[in-house]
């Protein structure tokens, strides 16, 4: 076997253990989005409607939800920020990444049974912001989890190039992390109606047998879907 035709066997392995992890974990986002929303009447990933809301609270004088929507905001931020943190400390990125989701859910899952509805919410945010931290590209190419906003455009954006004769198809990738959470999201949709107190744990649950399955991916694999993270250090000079 050629050095050329290993090298493309490898990329192919990558891609699609890439697309199979972002289908999964978009899955989960969508159900996470839909049981939230149920849950609470505001979306816990979708910061951008969130934001959209918070304004009109504001023009309203719906000062306490507007806050609550902001402070969602500054929420999930924070969970972008630990996931990343989370993710950059452990050899086992997508592992660690997922465990922290899933113990954050089952912890909103408990307050929601003890009637803290509010405190389940933020969690439940918090989340939805450290999963993005599992996966942040695949093959080079940028992959959003929890919102798909950014997706579309840039399949929308692969639509137009490939009109004006642009042969490539990596940007056919965008399209995965929709499919994800809008099945996700019917699924969470059904299991918030039938079974709403047991959604967030069940939701947990597949949280974990994902992280579970990750541990037997490649080392080499593991470590291509996140940022690299330049770390500069100083050294005091006396």
């Amino acid at each position: 076997m050629t050095r050329q035709r290993r090298r493309k066997i490898i990329r192919a392995r990558r891609t699609a253990t890439g697309v199979a992890l972002v289908a999964a974990l978009s899955f989960v986002a969508g159900m996470t989005d839909a049981i939230g929303l149920s849950m609470s009447g505001d979306f816990v990933s979708f910061m951008t409607g969130n934001t959209t809301r918070a304004a009109l609270s504001l023009e309203a004088g719906d000062y306490v939800h507007a806050a609550t929507l902001l402070l969602a905001i500054v929420t999930f931020v924070a969970g972008n920020a630990s996931g990343i943190v989370i993710a950059h400390t452990s050899n086992r990125r997508v592992f660690m990444v997922l465990c922290a989701v899933g113990l954050t859910l089952a912890f909103a899952a408990l307050l929601q049974m003890r009637g803290l509805e509010t405190g389940s919410f933020y969690l439940v945010v918090f989340a939805m912001g450290v999963i993005n931290a599992a996966v942040e590209h695949v093959e080079g190419l940028p992959i959003g989890l929890t919102y798909v906003t950014g997706a579309l455009s840039r399949f929308g954006r692969g639509i137009g190039r490939f009109i004006l004769g642009d042969r490539k198809l990596d940007w056919t990738i965008q399209l995965v992390p929709w499919l994800g959470m809008i099945a996700g999201a019917m699924s969470g949709a059904v299991l918030a109606t039938v079974y709403s107190t047991i959604a967030l744990f069940t939701v947990s649950l597949l949280v974990f047998v994902i992280a579970l399955a990750s541990v037997f991916m490649p080392y080499s694999l593991r470590r291509r879907y996140n940022q690299d993270v330049a770390i500069s250090r100083v050294k005091s000079r006396r």
